[in-house]
């Protein structure tokens, strides 16, 4: 999703389609933010956007998603009056039950902190803003950041495995103190590429 109003639209036909929102999720993908929400316009997904695209992105989805929950639940809240106004209990009683049975569109968030944005530390940084606006999940690859291309590019420079797992760590220490002990880490390498 690239857009608060996307995510809302999805989660709301999902919703919708299936008849609920369990075991669904909403994916940030850096390839999407770099083409779609950088300041500088359109950029290859190399890393070039601002760091702090995706932890606002993330903030935006989830006010999206709370609106599609009180849209949602304010036409429960209609029907309720609107249905006791007329005497009808039966109604009223329904309505209650799907008000206290209420699934909402706010689902977890997977968002990809490319490769890191610099060393652990910036790394670190950096999911700790992504977590802090909601993300359960940061993705992460094995490439230099500096020398960050496209999944579907050649010249792929990877780092050594020492300083991957460093700033794997580094994502993991951010979710800890921030409390989160069961963060979700999705560690990608992109060495066939390289």
């Amino acid at each position: 999703c690239w857009h608060g109003f996307i995510a809302q639209q999805k989660m709301i036909a999902i919703k919708k389609h299936f008849g609920t929102t369990k075991r669904r999720y909403l994916y940030l993908s850096g390839w999407m933010i770099a083409a779609l929400r950088s300041e500088f316009g359109p950029l290859p997904d190399q890393s070039m956007h601002e760091k702090t695209s995706v932890p606002a992105l993330i903030e935006e989805l989830y006010t999206f998603l709370r609106q599609a929950d009180a849209r949602e639940l304010g036409g429960l809240f209609r029907d309720l009056d609107s249905a006791r106004e007329r005497g009808d209990e039966i109604e009223a009683k329904r309505i209650e039950k799907a008000i206290d049975e209420h699934e909402t569109h706010i689902v977890p968030i997977i968002a990809d902190i490319d490769a890191g944005f610099g060393n652990a530390e910036a790394t670190y940084l950096l999911a700790k803003k992504m977590i802090e606006a909601g993300a359960c999940a940061i993705q992460i690859e094995n490439q230099v950041s500096d020398e960050k291309q496209c999944g579907h590019q050649d010249g792929k420079v990877t780092v050594p495995h020492e300083d991957f797992l460093a700033k794997i760590r580094a994502v993991r220490y951010a979710f800890l103190e921030l409390g989160v002990e069961d963060g979700i880490i999705v560690a990608r390498t992109d060495s066939l590429g390289a």
